[in-house]
């Protein structure tokens, strides 16, 4: 499943007008870099990004990757989820919306509650400074790897073996 091309489309125009108000420059590996988020549903990685996009251009670096995410981020184009064991991952989804993320593989996707947007800050989050938003991650075990640690611990049960009497 991928994003729609034409939220696709608006979120680029969305990333070319940021640009152009910030006097950010717009350049063709910025705009393939953030077109590699923008696209996708898996909420990649930087070292994701760097792969399918020097698929298409080879000349990119993974250093270029990671500084566009983070100047993504510092524009508000796209928010950056995490932090997780190995690395961030970003998301241009802008949209009032929730994750979940597998605590074993990492895979991470939105998903949309009206219950958890209604959920109130307590006033002692108040305290602590002033709230720009509010997303609930939540974390669990994807229905894939459940699979596979179920027929793993099916694999792994005791067999019971038969035992010799002794004739005596």
């Amino acid at each position: 499943m991928n994003v729609a091309k034409t939220e696709v489309e608006r979120r680029i125009d969305g990333f070319k007008a940021a640009c152009k108000q910030s006097g950010v420059k717009l350049t063709h590996q910025r705009l393939e870099i953030f077109r590699e988020v923008a696209a996708s549903i898996e909420h990649p990685d930087a070292e994701m990004v760097f792969r399918a996009v020097q698929a298409r251009m080879p000349t990119v670096s993974l250093d270029t990757v990671y500084r566009t995410l983070w100047l993504l981020s510092d524009l508000g184009l796209i928010s950056r989820l995490g932090p997780r064991r190995e690395s961030v991952r970003f998301d241009a989804n802008l949209a009032q919306h929730h994750h979940y993320v597998c605590v074993r593989c990492g895979l991470t996707r939105d998903f949309e509650s009206p219950a958890l947007d209604a959920i109130r800050v307590p006033s002692a989050v108040r305290t602590l400074g002033s709230i720009v938003a509010m997303q609930v991650e939540v974390r669990g075990l994807c229905a894939t790897c459940t699979k596979a640690r179920t027929a793993k611990a099916s694999n792994k049960e005791p067999q019971r073996h038969r035992t010799r009497r002794s004739r005596e």
